[in-house]
């Protein structure tokens, strides 16, 4: 993809995701569950919104063993992902991701990249885009990478 191609934003989204979960991500949990289906396919910002976790939910043992031991950042972009695939819930037996939740649509994400430095920013709800700033910030961390 050429830098002219990068330019506008146009190949990029953002995704706004609560904490534990947005840090879930950068440790491997590979599905992120919504309430509807998504069409954007492609490279998205990974964006800890700014509402604190709920307690209860760094206790869950699932959470608590993927989360141990990093921070949960709040208001910054945190990583990088491709978002390669959106389907609504198919059954324990079809879903298989212990992340996968009933009756929702699951965001597939690959190729994630965690940033070593988040990038304080304000997302949206559901998908936004990002702005040529922010996302120069981001890929400044990621030099290696050619999305």
């Amino acid at each position: 993809m050429s830098a002219a191609e990068l330019e506008g934003g146009d190949w990029i989204r953002g995704i706004t995701i609560r904490q534990p979960w947005a840090t879930c991500i950068l440790a491997g949990k590979s599905t992120e569950n919504r309430p509807k289906p998504w069409s954007w396919r492609g490279w998205v910002l990974l964006h800890a919104g700014k509402a604190k976790p709920q307690p209860a939910l760094l206790r869950d043992p699932l959470v608590a063993r993927t989360i141990r031991g990093r921070e949960l950042h709040l208001g910054a972009v945190i990583g990088l992902a491709r978002l390669t695939d959106c389907h609504q819930d198919q059954g324990p037996d079809r879903c298989t991701s212990p992340w996968a939740q009933r009756d929702l649509h699951h965001l597939v994400l690959t190729d994630v990249h965690e940033l070593p430095l988040p990038v304080p920013a304000t997302g949206a709800l559901p998908a936004w885009k990002p702005t040529q700033d922010l996302v120069d910030q981001v890929l400044q961390q990621l030099p290696d990478l050619r999305p």
